[in-house]
């Protein structure tokens, strides 16, 4: 939820009201985020979006499915080739809340997707990281933005991480 907007009334349709729809699908994968974080999953969340509407929404399902592959992007990935009947996503734009893991990466690259947006840095487990001499595993036309609603999109992960710490 917006933390200046009680109500939640304004939370879907912020991005679009401001003219900036990059923040307005990030907060649609904010909301998936959500979802795999009262879950108990690690709160990432991914949307899917091809002529301006969303064909696939997806969080983190790694501890549910027991499955180290089951992440918000892949299951997102995976849907919207389905909902297209067909593998490559070249007219999509994938909003991810945190900066693929190369496992991610990689697949995101096969599908040939046109573009990558991300919220939060993640310089532990991103994709960049591997990426330090150069070669992305991403196709060469696909476009990254990031630090879309970065701040929302990393207190996210810290206050889960937080909250788990806390339990122990």
């Amino acid at each position: 939820m917006e933390k200046n907007d009680p109500t939640g009334a304004e939370f879907s349709f912020r991005g679009l009201l401001t003219g900036n729809p990059d923040e307005y699908y990030m907060r649609q994968a904010l909301l998936e985020a959500e979802k795999g974080g009262h879950a108990d999953e690690v709160p990432i969340g991914a949307v899917i979006v091809s002529g301006g509407r969303i064909i696939a929404r997806a969080h983190n399902l790694t501890e549910r499915l027991n499955d180290v592959t089951a992440h918000a992007e892949m299951l997102a990935v995976t849907s919207a080739a389905q909902a297209l009947g067909g593998k490559y996503l070249t007219g999509c734009t994938l909003y991810v809340t945190v900066e693929p893991c190369p496992m991610c990466a990689g697949a995101l690259g096969w599908s040939q997707i046109g573009r990558i947006v991300y919220g939060a840095s993640d310089p532990k487990r991103g994709y960049l990281r591997v990426c330090a001499g150069g070669i992305s595993p991403l196709h060469p036309k696909t476009e990254v933005t990031y630090g879309v609603l970065e701040e929302e999109c990393g207190d996210i992960m810290k206050d889960f991480f937080r909250n788990k710490r806390r339990k122990r």
